[in-house]
Order: C-alpha cells, then sequence, then structure tokens
C-alpha cells in the first residue's frame, strides 16, 4: 500500500472523508469543506466562526505561530478573532522551564497585539514525540451582512494579492538553514528573511477586515501549505470557477526569489502564510486598494476568477500555461 507524503492529506480523499458526516444542526452555516477557511455557526444576532490549525513545520516561536495562523482563517471570513485555546504537547527529556516559559510568552504577547483573549487548553509532555507541537483553536464573531464565504466568488471576480508570496516559507527556511544561508548571502540577507514573520509579517488580520470594511468581498483566502498555487486551486475548488493569473504581477520578494534558486524550490508551492487573496467585483478593486495602500499594505491585482471549464491557467510570457500543482509544500524538499 503506498503511504501517503508529508503535508495537507489529498484533497480528493479529504473531499470523501468529508462527506461521510455531514453537517446536521441546522445552526451551522459554514461546515467542513475544501476552501473554506472556518467553520461558520449561528450564534442568535451574530455568527461565531471557529478554526483549530497545528503549527508541525517549524518550532521557531510556534507559540507566536499558532495565534496568528488560526487568527488568520478567522478574519478571512470577514470575522473578529477573540478567544484562543491551545493544545501544546512537549517531548519528554527535551523539555525545561525555559522551552515551556517561551511558548507561554509567545503565545500571550501574539494575542495581546491582536486583542485575543488566551481562554484555555491543554499541556502535557508526550514520549511520542521529539519536539514541541502545537494545535490551536479560535474563536472569533462576525455581523451576519459581513460574513465572507469563499463560495461566492464567481467568475470575472478580479483576484488580488497583499504584500508577497512565501513570506512564512522564507522565514522557515532563512532560521532552519542559516548557516548554509549566511555563507552563500551574507549574515544581513539571512537576518532580513528570518524577520518576514514580522516585517512584512504573517498576520493577516488588518489585511482582511479593511478589505471587508471597504467594500463587498465575494471571498478571502489565506494561502498556507502548499503556497499560493495550492490557495489558488483551493478557492477555486469551493466555489467552483477557474482563474487566470499572471505570472510577471505575482510578488516575491528578493530574499525569497533567492532563496528558491539556491534551493531549486518554487516560490508558488512554498507556504505562504502572511498574504492574503481577495476575490471581488472589479468596480471594488481600486477601493480596496486604496484603504490597504492608506494602512501601509500591499495590495496587487494578480488576476481574474474565469468559468470552471476553463482550469487553472498562467500568463507567462504572453501564453496561458498551466497552472503548477504542488502535491508536497516545497518546504518539505529541504527540511
Amino acid at each position: 500500500m503506498n503511504r501517503f507524503p508529508v503535508g495537507k492529506l489529498d484533497y480528493r480523499l479529504l473531499e470523501r472523508m468529508l462527506a461521510l458526516n455531514p453537517a446536521q444542526d441546522p445552526r451551522i452555516i459554514v461546515g467542513p469543506q475544501i476552501g473554506e477557511d472556518a467553520a461558520v455557526i449561528d450564534f442568535g444576532e451574530k455568527y461565531l466562526v471557529a478554526k483549530t490549525d497545528p503549527i508541525t513545520f517549524t518550532t521557531h516561536r510556534i507559540g507566536w505561530y499558532a495565534v496568528n495562523v488560526n487568527a488568520n482563517d478567522i478574519a478571512t471570513m470577514g470575522a473578529t478573532p477573540k478567544w484562543f485555546l491551545t493544545t501544546i504537547l512537549l517531548p519528554e527529556r527535551k523539555t525545561n522551564k525555559r522551552l515551556v516559559t517561551q511558548i507561554f510568552h509567545d503565545i500571550i504577547e501574539a494575542a495581546q497585539a491582536l486583542h485575543i483573549t488566551v481562554c484555555g487548553g491543554h499541556t502535557e509532555i508526550s514520549s511520542t514525540i521529539d519536539r514541541p507541537i502545537i494545535v490551536g483553536a479560535m474563536l472569533g464573531e462576525v455581523e451576519k451582512d459581513k460574513l465572507v464565504v469563499n463560495s461566492r466568488a464567481c467568475p470575472g471576480d478580479d483576484l488580488l494579492l497583499t504584500k508577497g508570496i512565501a513570506i512564512e516559507g522564507t522565514s522557515i527556511i532563512a532560521h532552519k538553514k542559516a548557516s548554509v544561508l549566511k555563507k552563500e548571502f551574507g549574515n544581513q540577507f539571512v537576518k532580513r528573511a528570518q524577520a518576514f514573520i514580522n516585517n512584512p509579517g504573517l498576520s493577516v488580520v488588518a489585511d482582511a477586515l479593511l478589505a471587508n470594511t471597504a467594500a463587498k468581498i465575494h471571498a478571502m483566502h489565506d494561502p498556507t501549505e502548499g503556497g499560493l498555487a495550492t490557495g489558488i486551486m483551493e478557492l477555486a475548488s469551493v466555489s467552483g470557477t477557474g482563474a487566470i493569473i499572471d505570472e510577471e504581477k505575482i510578488p516575491c520578494y528578493t530574499e525569497t526569489e533567492q532563496i528558491g534558486k539556491f534551493y531549486n524550490i518554487h516560490p508558488m508551492g512554498l507556504i505562504a502564510s502572511g498574504a492574503l487573496l481577495i476575490a471581488l467585483n472589479p468596480e471594488s478593486t481600486k477601493e480596496v486598494i486604496a484603504i490597504l495602500k492608506k494602512n501601509d499594505i500591499v495590495c496587487t491585482p494578480i488576476g481574474k476568477l474565469t468559468k470552471k471549464d476553463e482550469g487553472l491557467k498562467l500568463l507567462r510570457k504572453g501564453k496561458l500555461v498551466k497552472m503548477p500543482v504542488f502535491k508536497v509544500d516545497e518546504l518539505v524538499k529541504i527540511l
């Protein structure tokens, strides 16, 4: 029997598994499905939005990652992240007071920066793991008329991207391969790349909430594992659309490009937390770009959604080619 590779479960198998347990509670507005970033539950005057996500690719500032990654998925639904719970699994014989203190400090720091309350969780030392693992759960709320559901994206929508691609992946590689990269590119280069989680930053909470106040957004999705290409595929899957992306318009930082060339990995398939995909009516594009620019957030039109039968395409040097597919994140190749 073939064993699965590291990373996300194949989406076709996942779809079949999700179909085994359809949401029966009538208050579930958005249940489990590929392409939607969180669950949505009717709680009377507002919707409760719920998300859970683990941190497994890195141990550097793992608590900070856990808060931000989960908060991002709440915000892409148009909701404000409010409450955080976390399960912290620590390795036997490798856990000490310093490690525990650092993880808790990072969780609290990240939560306070986003005005999120840490309201519960579980911590244990386990003999079955060799490094810290955190599974976060975030809850948020949204006014019913401001909920963003990705299935509402439609052909003709502009597709925008905030910041640039592979922010998270660039930082992880710069930490994991620091000694090698310093020899090739120098100490300052590595420091800049390592700092990507802070600048341009991993959080898209401000990006999403600002965009959602400026216009009627059809969809928002933060591309994570599998990079921008996988994020676009997930958005297209849930909305029943295709896409044409102008490759030359995809914003990619110099550090990301150089690390990608050095390790022969494609930035479009590299874990990409920190960027936000926005689908909206072209009439609202300038307004959204303007409000984000006013708040020092770069936002770039990178393409359009099309009819599903047109598939996922890249415009490359004037010719349409198939968008690359990444069965596993490019990060796996070098870690």
